[in-house]
């Protein structure tokens, strides 16, 4: 959510930053703003705009140069998307300029404190609190200035702060949004995600909770809120610029569902023990005595995530035998969990960042949890946060809707589930068994992939549908599930999912021709009862779409996939689905990349 992009040095900062925006753009954003000056300026020179990143480029003014500058991307949170409400936002002697990601919750008191001593406010917007106690500050230098007005801020933030007074340096700090540093030759970059950078520099350091830095031309450094020298080691992002290309694709969307082959390849590579029948993953920070006392796992996530963490929690409970379940983290942070020692926590989240999930993990951790990570971004918060885990390696997800992270964090649950269940009662057969579905996942994809146009035909008949359901047994649920997000995400069709054995209790009342059920139906000891589910929804005269590993003679379309291991099917049936979501949304008119109302990386509650 949002997007921060930052320069200092020597290039012309207007059209780094610009680029910047437009890397970030599928993070989504209702609004852009930009802000430059230079040594030689005498002020800050500010362009904002409703609507995209190309709105606000043509408002930019052909003589608008200067060496530094910050930029930002809004999704609204306080005050509806305008020109006034955009950041970056100044002070009303134009000489602090701030741009903010995340929310400020005592935003209200604060401002109503500073309306009393006589401050106008020009936004709506929580971020103009923190210019105005910045600009307000006595303080002689702008670390200190920042400081102290991050002392009453209460909230999250990623921020970047320029002020005509100091305009050879950038300050920034982080409180539960991110922020990384790009290292440059004599220039420095900021931004809110590597996508910003990676084109101009690959060598990176992400801040933590509670630090700030200093950024010149020349040199950086970091250090607490609290005024303490940090240490801060640049990392390099294995990621290449043109990973965020659309590689001949016309959506992002599509170029990822494409890529999933070479992704799940990935996650396998240097992975496999075929001496033993299981994997090596080293991350884990877990040895197999303590994996022996592990009693119970529960896995949190958001959205795709936690409907991945579903199909990891089957996976853990069928290979290794341990009662697993899956919730999401924004609800369990907020219960009052009981945190058992014996429970083993695994944090799911594709950019490392959801704000949700990082909290519940901070909370687990808090109360002496052990904390594992399952995420695709390296070095990201969660990964930071947790005490070992499993990365991805999906590699860049631009689209604000995710396909292949999915798929590829699924294929890291069975991966675990591998890994665990040959620590405990996994037969060296049942090894070699699932060992050989996980290599055959590639081609397999592969192999469903070839059969898209065939897809695309079946979604521009069921585009004019108002709703549709979605139903699965067991392994298919969480498939159904994930494949309902899908659709409403990008289509904006009504969609529900269901399992397939609560039909008749209650939703089979909205059963009629008007109403598709898309039907989850595996070759698997449930075949028949899914088959039994299909006569109840033809009998009532709707229409059926099924995705199987064979033709269906109850659903009016069958969409054919390759037959896997049992354990390993939901990875590949939930591929064509993916596909049925996109042509759907094509044969609307949507836009696809960046669907309406949502972003990539949701950073605040």
């Amino acid at each position: 959510m949002c997007g921060i992009v930052g320069y200092i040095g020597k290039r012309d900062v207007a059209p780094l930053l610009l680029e910047g925006l437009q890397r970030l753009e599928y993070r989504g954003y209702d609004s852009a703003g930009i802000v430059i000056t230079s040594p030689k300026a005498s002020g800050l020179k500010m362009v904002k705009a409703k609507g995209r990143v190309r709105d606000l480029e043509a408002r930019v003014p052909k003589r608008f140069t200067g060496t530094t500058g910050i930029a930002h991307t809004r999704w609204a949170t306080h005050g509806a998307p305008s020109d006034i409400n955009s950041h970056p936002h100044l002070d009303p002697e134009n000489k602090v300029a701030v741009v903010h990601n995340g929310i400020v919750d005592n935003a209200q008191e604060l401002r109503a404190k500073l309306e009393a001593d006589g401050v106008v406010f020009a936004s709506e917007t929580d971020t103009e609190v923190i210019t105005h106690l910045i600009a307000r500050s006595q303080a002689t230098t702008l670390e200190e200035k920042v400081r102290e007005a991050l002392k009453v801020i209460e909230g999250t933030y990623g921020i970047a702060v320029m002020h005509a007074d100091f305009n050879d340096r950038i300050v920034v700090a982080r409180n539960g949004s991110p922020v990384v540093l790009g290292i440059g030759e004599k220039e420095m970059f900021v931004a809110s995600d590597v996508a910003a950078l990676i084109a101009h520099t690959r060598q990176v350091v992400t801040l933590d909770d509670g630090e700030m830095a200093t950024l010149k031309a020349d040199d950086f450094r970091t250090y607490t809120t609290s005024g303490a020298s940090t240490t801060a080691t640049p990392e390099t992002v294995e990621w290449e610029a043109a990973s965020y290309d659309m590689g001949g694709h016309d959506t992002y969307m599509h170029k990822e569902i494409c890529e999933q082959p070479d992704a799940v390849d990935r996650v396998l590579r240097g992975r496999i023990d075929d001496r033993f029948s299981t994997v090596h993953l080293g991350g884990l920070n877990l040895d197999a005595r303590e994996a022996r006392t592990i009693r119970r796992i529960k896995i949190l996530g958001c959205g795709t995530s936690y409907h991945a963490g579903l199909i990891g929690a089957g996976l853990i409970e069928s290979m290794a035998r341990i009662p697993a379940d899956a919730e999401p983290a924004s609800e369990f942070r907020y219960r009052n969990p009981v945190v058992d020692p014996d429970t083993l926590y695994i944090a799911v989240s594709q950019s490392g960042e959801t704000y949700d999930v990082l909290a519940a993990v901070q909370e687990l951790k808090r109360k002496g949890a052990r904390v594992l990570g399952v995420v695709n971004v390296v070095g990201s918060a969660i990964a930071r946060e947790a005490d070992g885990g499993v990365y991805v390696h999906a590699g860049p997800e631009v689209c604000v809707v995710s396909t292949k992270c999915f798929t590829n964090t699924v294929t890291a649950f069975a991966l675990l589930a591998l890994h665990l269940g040959r620590i405990r009662d996994l037969s060296v057969t049942d090894g070699k068994r699932i060992i050989e579905g996980l290599r055959k996942l590639p081609a397999q994809i592969s192999e469903i992939l070839e059969t898209e146009d065939e897809i695309k035909k079946i979604a521009e008949q069921y585009a004019g549908a108002q709703s549709m359901m979605f139903i699965g047994r067991v392994r298919g649920y969480p498939v159904a599930l994930e494949a309902s997000l899908k659709l409403k995400e990008i289509s904006y069709i009504h969609a529900e999912a269901y399992p397939a054995s609560e039909l008749k209790h209650g939703p089979l009342a909205l059963i009629e021709p008007a109403l598709p059920t898309v039907a989850i139906v595996p070759d698997d000891d449930l075949l028949e009862k899914n088959r039994a589910a299909l006569e109840e929804i033809k009998a009532r005269s709707g229409r059926i779409l099924a995705v199987a590993h064979q033709p269906q003679a109850k659903a009016d379309h069958t969409i054919v996939v390759p037959k896997n291991e049992d354990e390993l099917d939901p990875i590949l049936m939930g591929i064509p689905l993916q596909l049925l979501a996109y042509h759907t949304a094509l044969a609307m008119g949507r836009d696809i990349d960046k669907p309406r109302n949502l972003a990539k990386s949701v950073t605040v509650e």
